[in-house]
C-alpha cells in the first residue's frame, strides 16, 4: 500500500479533492445568498401573495453600520410603495411594461430610479462631494481644456435650449459630474442640471463653442427634475436626474421609439 494511502484506493490527495468541492459548493451557496440582499423578493406578476425568491432562500437581515453615521438593514423589510405608471404590453406573466403618462418620469424602464436617501453623498472627510465650482474651494478648471461655462445648451432637435452656468465638481474623484444649465420653464428661467456624460462640448477656434446634448430636446430642459438646494445634490435627485436623461434617450422623440430595421 502507497504511503499515505488510508485504503487501497483512497488517499490524501483524494481526501483534499473531496474537501474542496465541498467546499466550493458551500461558498457558492453563501455568495448566492449574499447577492439577494438587495432586490429580493422579487414581486410576481400573478398575484401580491406570492414571493419570489428562488433557491437559496433570502439571507437573515443583517445591520451595516454607515461611514458617517445612521445604519441601514438589509435585506430590507419594507417595500417600494410608489404607484406603477405603467401597465403590461400584454397579457402573459413578465410582459414589458409602457408608460401610461409621461414616459420620462414615470419612472418605468429607461427612466426609472431607486429611491435613494435623501440626503448628499459625503467625501471620507465628511463634506459634500458634488458641489459647483463657485463652492469648490481650491478647484477649478484647467486653462488648456474646453471651458463649457457661459456657452449655449444645443438639444436634439438643433434648439437652444439655455446657458451654462457653472460646472458641478466631484472633489473625490476630482471630475466634473455635470453642467449647471440656465433653462427656460413655464415659470420663466430655471437652473437644472445636465449630467457631464450626456454632453458634448464642441467648436472653439473659428466656431462658436457649443454643448450639444442627444438625450433630449430643447423644450424638455422644462421638465428636467430639479434641486432643493441649489448649492448641493442629493443621492434620490442624482437617480431621478440621470433617469429623465436616460429616459429622453427612448421618449424624446416618437421615432426613437419605432425599429431601426
Amino acid at each position: 500500500m502507497p504511503t499515505g494511502a488510508f485504503t487501497s484506493y483512497i488517499d490524501v490527495a483524494q481526501i483534499a479533492l473531496y474537501v474542496f468541492w465541498v467546499f466550493f459548493a458551500l461558498l457558492i451557496l453563501y455568495l448566492r445568498r449574499e447577492d439577494k440582499r438587495e432586490g429580493y423578493p422579487l414581486e410576481s406578476d400573478r398575484s401580491d401573495r406570492i414571493t419570489v425568491q428562488g433557491f437559496p432562500s433570502l439571507p437573515e437581515a443583517k445591520t451595516f453600520r454607515l461611514p458617517h453615521g445612521g445604519t441601514v438593514e438589509a435585506p430590507r423589510a419594507e417595500r417600494d410603495t410608489r404607484p406603477l405608471q405603467a401597465e403590461p404590453a400584454s397579457y402573459f406573466p413578465g410582459a414589458p411594461l409602457m408608460p401610461t403618462g409621461n414616459p420620462m418620469t414615470d419612472a418605468v424602464g429607461p427612466a426609472a430610479y431607486a429611491q435613494r436617501a435623501d440626503s448628499p453623498d459625503l467625501t471620507a472627510e465628511g463634506e459634500t462631494k458634488i458641489v459647483p465650482l463657485r463652492s469648490a474651494e481650491g478647484f477649478y478648471l484647467e486653462p488648456r481644456d474646453p471651458d463649457p461655462r457661459g456657452c449655449n445648451v444645443i438639444g436634439a432637435d438643433g434648439q437652444i435650449a439655455g446657458t451654462v452656468i457653472d460646472a458641478w465638481v466631484d472633489r473625490a474623484e476630482v471630475l466634473i459630474r455635470y453642467l449647471e444649465v440656465e433653462a427656460a420653464g413655464p415659470q420663466g428661467q430655471r437652473r437644472v442640471l445636465l449630467p457631464m456624460t450626456c454632453a458634448r462640448v464642441k467648436g472653439g477656434k473659428d466656431k462658436p463653442r457649443q454643448v450639444h446634448v442627444h438625450a433630449i430636446t430643447a423644450a424638455q430642459f422644462a421638465d428636467v427634475p430639479a434641486t432643493q438646494n441649489p448649492e448641493q445634490v442629493t443621492l434620490l435627485e442624482e437617480d431621478r436626474i440621470c433617469a429623465y436623461y436616460a429616459g429622453g434617450r427612448l421618449y424624446a422623440t416618437a421615432d426613437r421609439q419605432e425599429p431601426l430595421v
